[in-house]
């Protein structure tokens, strides 16, 4: 039998090929791996069966955890912007691409709904907002993004309405933030 304290983190970063090959390996138990039935199996269905963003899985967000992840970004320090989309949510291949173009896909720039919100701190304000872009435009995808100034990349992106829902409540949708921090002192 070899011994344990081989297989060591300390021991693998000293001495990585010998560490490895002094570890024990198991042989992979056939008994544990059960028979996949046939209809168990599935496959993504790329036809009338397209995934929006970041949490499209998921139902529909309430105003509450929209906020939430708008708080989440105004805490990371990025910036929140709205974009709409009226044609198509999803990136898609063109018909217009004149060549063969591989990693060439049209979708992946939005209309940018009024300016980035420089400044925000308060998720009323981006729910607002896009309460009035989905009235405006009730029959577009309307996302949420997170811009980091520092970094010039986008952070966070969800969709938070798409064509046939109802527009977002009026005055944040009934959303109370939470309390703010007590002041030091205090």
């Amino acid at each position: 039998p070899r011994s344990p304290t081989v297989c060591s983190p300390t021991a693998l970063s000293t001495n990585t090929m010998a560490a490895i090959a002094a570890c024990p390996v198991k042989a992979a138990s056939t008994a544990k791996v059960a028979a996949v039935q046939p209809r168990a199996m599935q496959v993504w269905r790329p036809i009338d069966n397209k995934k929006y963003e970041t949490l499209s899985f998921l139902p529909p967000l309430t105003d509450a955890e929209v906020a939430k992840q708008v708080e989440y970004c105004v805490a990371s320090g990025w910036t929140p912007c709205i974009e709409f989309e009226c044609e198509k949510g999803f990136v898609y291949r063109g018909e217009d691409v004149m060549t063969a173009q591989p990693c060439h896909y049209d979708g992946r720039y939005w209309v940018m709904w009024k300016l980035p919100m420089f400044g925000c701190t308060d998720a009323r304000q981006v729910l607002e907002e896009v309460r009035a872009c989905t009235t405006e435009y009730p029959n577009a995808f309307v996302r949420v993004i997170g811009f980091d100034s520092t970094r010039q990349v986008q952070c966070l992106s969800f969709i938070v309405h798409k064509p046939g829902m109802p527009p977002r409540g009026g005055s944040a949708g009934g959303y109370t933030p939470p309390p703010p921090p007590p002041k030091a002192g205090d």
